[in-house]
């Protein structure tokens, strides 16, 4: 199995400091099955790779490593359409702001 995925959510989880722990209850499963996706000892099916992708805020494409790191205009799209519901109204100003330069 490929360490891909596990580097992905590593990484991921680093960066937004967020724990397998959480990860795991924001998706549903128990925490070993995330060590274990972590580890490669396992592969997520397909609609526990989306959860895992949408708690992550990224893209299934991206944690597969399928996408790469470069941003592009519809892999940005579908991660805000994705995250749209869970954006606070300070997250959207600060997004408006970015998109035009107000900041």
């Amino acid at each position: 199995m490929s360490k891909e995925l596990g580097i992905r959510i590593l990484q991921i989880l680093k960066n937004s400091n967020i724990t397998q722990k959480d990860l795991a209850e924001r998706i549903g499963v128990t925490e070993a099955v995330i060590s274990r996706y972590i580890s490669g000892d396992r592969e997520p099916k397909p609609d526990v790779l989306a959860n895992i992708a949408t708690a992550l805020k990224t893209t299934s494409d991206y944690l597969l490593g399928i996408e790469k790191d470069d941003f592009n205009y519809s892999r940005i799209k579908r991660i805000l359409a994705r995250n749209a519901q869970e954006m606070t109204d300070e997250d959207k100003r600060g997004l408006i702001n970015a998109l035009f330069g107000e900041e």
